[in-house]
């Protein structure tokens, strides 16, 4: 029988909308809202945050537009993250840049999260980054607790070495069931190190953070990053099809089963990155733009 660290699997939609930039989107409330019911009709259900994101603002802006309509809550899954300490303004308490995973922050930072977010639950916690000082029993009876008291349905990690993650799951009894990590077409490390190896291995949902190298892909003018564009174009051009579907669809053929999160605000461009689902591409293709951006053939 083959072993796996969860065998239900990350209940989330095949692509993930975040909202890290979300305070520079110049939205209103109900342009908010109106934009995250698109996202719903397109089925892009799962929607990613971290408390820090936007200096703090940005989980409390998604909120405000959740307030109008608490019905969609019913219809959505939130993932956000915790773990990361920055200095700001609106947390004068903090005074370094740094990591905090002691049972009370995250307690802290899961209660803070709820409020903003106005809603009664979190579907995934994430730690954002990996601690040297995290201990994983402390970190495990939060979650415990987290769980026992309906605060938050599963967990994950972000940024995690196979390593890292296997020492925190070998103090939980509740599977862990995502690891958010950079992958792209520019940020290839997670193929070659074990990562996605590791995440295959035990039926772990990868969620892809910037799958659109920060928008490198687009506006990048290095030699490497001109050599992917040429190729991704050649090919979206060949499928006629689009520069960032082909992008999409080249992490979406991985086995491992990648969820891409995407970042933008304007809906048009993720109706479009949603049609990537339906793209597969070629062996020959998903390779050449695997050796262009290696800059070598395979071996």
């Amino acid at each position: 029988m083959r072993h796996q660290y969860h065998p239900l699997g990350f209940e989330g939609s095949r692509i993930a909308q975040g909202f890290w930039r979300c305070h520079e989107w110049d939205m209103s409330v109900s342009e908010r809202l109106d934009f995250i019911l698109s996202c719903l009709d397109l089925g892009v259900t799962t929607f990613d945050h971290a408390d820090i994101y936007g200096d703090y603002r940005c989980e409390g802006l998604f909120g405000e537009a959740l307030a109008k309509k608490p019905a969609m809550r019913d219809k959505m899954e939130i993932v956000t993250k915790c773990g990361i300490l920055l200095p700001s303004e609106s947390r004068p308490d903090i005074s370094v840049h740094r990591y905090d995973y002691r049972a009370k922050h995250i307690h802290e930072s899961v209660d803070r999260s709820l409020a903003n977010l106005q809603c009664d639950y979190i579907d995934t916690l994430l730690l954002h980054r990996p601690s040297p000082l995290m201990d994983a029993d402390e970190v495990a009876q939060a979650f415990d607790l987290l769980f026992t008291l309906g605060k938050v349905k599963h967990f994950g990690v972000s940024n995690f070495t196979p390593a890292q993650f296997d020492l925190l799951q070998s103090r939980l009894d509740a599977p862990l069931i995502v690891n958010q990590i950079e992958l792209s077409p520019l940020s290839l490390a997670p193929f070659e190190d074990g990562t996605l190896d590791h995440l295959q291995q035990h039926a772990v949902t990868p969620m892809a953070w910037s799958p659109l190298a920060g928008g490198e892909l687009f506006r990048g003018n290095g030699d490497r990053i001109v050599r992917v564009k040429e190729v991704v174009s050649d090919i979206a051009k060949s499928m006629k099809v689009n520069f960032d579907q082909v992008v999409i669809a080249w992490l979406l053929r991985h086995p491992s089963g990648i969820c891409p999160v995407m970042g933008s605000g304007k809906i048009e461009r993720l109706a479009s990155v949603c049609q990537a689902a339906n793209i597969v591409l070629s062996d020959d293709d998903w390779f050449k733009i695997w050796i262009t951006s290696q800059g070598h053939p395979v071996p």
